[in-house]
């Protein structure tokens, strides 16, 4: 079976609707699938399921936390990650810390599904932002998968669990089709996948560069440069365990991570490598650059974003 990502979305709604009648779908457009991964939910599962709402991002999570403290487990679809700056406090604040403030006697099922961003030309400012980082720090569970069956997986576990998840499905990875084998199912939290095992250098590389990194190695593989390729798919829980692994076989790290410079999930991965795990170069991050806000202009957009030729050079210098 040839299943793409954002089949493979769809696919983990429209199972995780069938199986729990707790489940239901928040969002703008989602009657129609503008998206892709709601599309035909509505015409399966109703209206008193599938809420379609007006465009007021506060008024929609706001509702959605109350369905998740009153025991259904929603999934809000937002368009662009950039709407997420609008609800930080409700999701950071609220969501986040009530099964903490009431001593466990709430939970907040609630589920956060973000398709867009990461290399799609032309979104400008407002619509471009990458901010898986900053859920992460505050202690969100925070996920990226980078395949379709990653992305079904980890949908489904992210629905499944008690706590709130914010899953992003990047722009770029969401035409992206592989053939499946075998049965899906879902994807524990926390715990990474290597894609492609080396011993020179791991690169660590979040959602859609996770395809990017795989081409890289793929080239440099004819240099004599062996590449471990390391998707941590988890951002919040992150598998230090997995990455500590990785670099003992390799002892050298480049991550590249399409968010920005400062702050980001990528300095938090060499920071805590260089603290407590084995590294016999300086490690290496490609990044956007620091305080980027993406351009209109599709030229100007792809230049700010990470790309092979970054990573290329990146790992040769890690190997000098």
């Amino acid at each position: 079976m040839r299943l793409s990502y954002t089949k493979a979305l769809n696919r983990a709604l429209t199972d995780a609707l069938t199986e729990d009648p707790a489940v239901c779908v928040f969002g703008e457009d989602i009657g129609a699938g503008m998206a892709g991964p709601t599309l035909n939910l509505l015409k399966q599962f109703g209206p008193g399921r599938i809420v379609d709402t007006p465009l007021s991002e506060q008024a929609f999570t706001s509702m959605a936390i109350g369905a998740a403290l009153t025991g259904r487990r929603p999934v809000i679809e937002f368009q662009i990650p950039s709407l997420l700056f609008l609800v930080f406090e409700q999701l950071v604040n609220q969501a986040h810390k009530f099964s903490l403030m009431t001593g466990g006697q709430a939970s907040v099922p609630l589920t956060c599904l973000v398709p867009g961003s990461g290399s799609r030309d032309g979104w400008a400012g407002q619509h471009s932002d990458h901010p898986y980082s900053l859920f992460a720090h505050a202690g969100l569970k925070t996920v990226v998968p980078a395949t379709p069956t990653d992305a079904y997986g980890l949908l489904r576990s992210a629905i499944a669990d008690p706590d709130p998840v914010v899953v992003f499905a990047p722009a770029a990875a969401l035409p992206i089709r592989e053939t499946v084998t075998w049965e899906l199912a879902p994807i524990p939290l926390g715990s990474a996948r290597i894609h492609r095992e080396g011993t020179d250098v791991t690169v660590v590389a979040v959602g859609h560069l996770v395809h990017d990194a795989l081409a890289v190695a793929e080239e440099l593989a004819g240099e004599g440069i062996s590449v471990e390729v390391l998707d941590p798919r988890t951002l919040h829980p992150f598998d230090w365990d997995a990455l500590a692994a990785s670099l003992e076989r390799t002892g050298r790290l480049v991550v590249i991570d399409d968010s920005n410079r400062s702050c980001g999930i990528g300095a938090e991965i060499l920071a805590t490598a260089a603290e407590s795990m084995h590294l016999t170069a300086p490690p290496r991050r490609i990044t956007r650059p620091d305080g980027t806000v993406l351009p209109f202009a599709p030229a100007l957009d792809r230049a700010l974003q990470p790309h092979r030729d970054q990573l290329r050079e990146a790992v040769r210098a890690v190997m000098k």
